[in-house]
This record gives structure tokens, sequence and C-alpha cells, in this order.
């Protein structure tokens, strides 16, 4: 790996660029959505979002809400949406056969590998990234592509993050009926 990037080289100033630019694009998505607001219907939701968040009765005390789509990540719409598909998996297909919590780790032979001498993890943001990326990838052909468990009816995950920033990626997968994890008892 070419390690001479001038980007890869810049430490704190690599994180810096990168919360700025995403901040950049979200505030674009913000602003595209206020610009838009008759596309996503907000009259219907205007006047009694209002009412009833402010409890008010009074008509000029009621001011302009921003409504973003259900597809807005993060929104408290697309997280009951996320939240209510997973209950119907469960629903449809019975409880989970596995919870599995995969966690980044540091130390892996392929990172400290590849960093220079001096260099901290921290400064190398790409590489840790493309670890973990990797390592669930292959976790996840294990179970859907080679079926090591057997045959995967559904499943539903989530990648969060640590307090010191790593990565983590919490599973839940149900199995094909004949293929469940039953208690021998």
């Amino acid at each position: 790996m070419n390690d001479r990037s001038i980007i890869l080289l810049a430490k704190n100033l690599l994180h810096q660029f990168v919360v700025d630019m995403y901040t950049k694009l979200e505030s674009t998505r913000l602003d595209y959505y206020r610009q838009k607001q008759s596309n996503i219907h907000v009259k219907l939701y205007q006047g009694i979002m209002d009412s009833v968040l402010a409890g008010e009765t009074n008509g000029c005390s009621i001011g302009k809400r921003i409504v973003l789509p259900a597809s807005f990540i993060g929104d408290p719409r697309d997280m009951r949406r996320r939240y209510l598909d997973s209950m119907e998996l469960v629903s449809q297909f019975g409880k989970s056969d596995f919870f599995i919590t995969m966690t980044y780790n540091p130390e892996r032979k392929e990172i400290q590998d590849e960093l220079i001498v001096g260099k901290l993890l921290q400064d190398r943001p790409n590489l840790t990234t493309r670890v973990f990326r990797a390592k669930l990838q292959d976790l996840k052909d294990q179970f859907f592509k080679k079926q090591i468990f057997g045959k995967v009816a559904t499943h539903v995950h989530v990648i969060e993050f640590q307090m010191r920033g790593l990565s983590h990626e919490h599973l839940l997968i149900i199995m094909k009926s004949g293929y469940n994890v039953t208690n021998p008892d």
C-alpha cells in the first residue's frame, strides 16, 4: 500500500476535513428538504403537530415546522420505521436463532502490519474501516452464502460505534424452518 498519500499523512486534519465535508453534505440535504416542503405534504402536518407538541390553543402561536421524509436517515420517523420492520420480521419468521455482536479489534495483525512506525490507529481511519468491513463481509458470507449453520430465512443488522470510535455490528439471524437452533431438553 502506498502510504505517501498527503491526505493520509494529515492526521487530525483528515478527521476535521471528513467531518466538515459530511456536515456540508448533510446541510445540503436538509436545505433541499426545507425548500421542497410542498412535495412532502407539509400542510397535512403543520398545524396539528405544532398544536399537539406545544399544547397551544392560540392559533397565532403556531409556527412553521420543517417535516423530513421518513426516508431521512436518523430521523425519528426513519428509526420508528426500521423498528417496526424488524418487529414484523420477528412476527413473520419467529424468534431469532442467533444474535451476534462483532467488535472491531484494533490489535488485528492486518492493521498493525500496515501501520508505519510512529503512526497511530487514529491516523488511519481508512485502514481500520476497510479491515472491519472485510471481516464483517466474511462473517456474512459464512452465514448467508456458505450456510455454515443452515439456511437463513432473514436477518437484521446495525453498525454502531463505541465511545472510542471503534466499529461494532449487531446481527440478528432467523433460520429457516428445520434449521432452527433448538434446546435439547
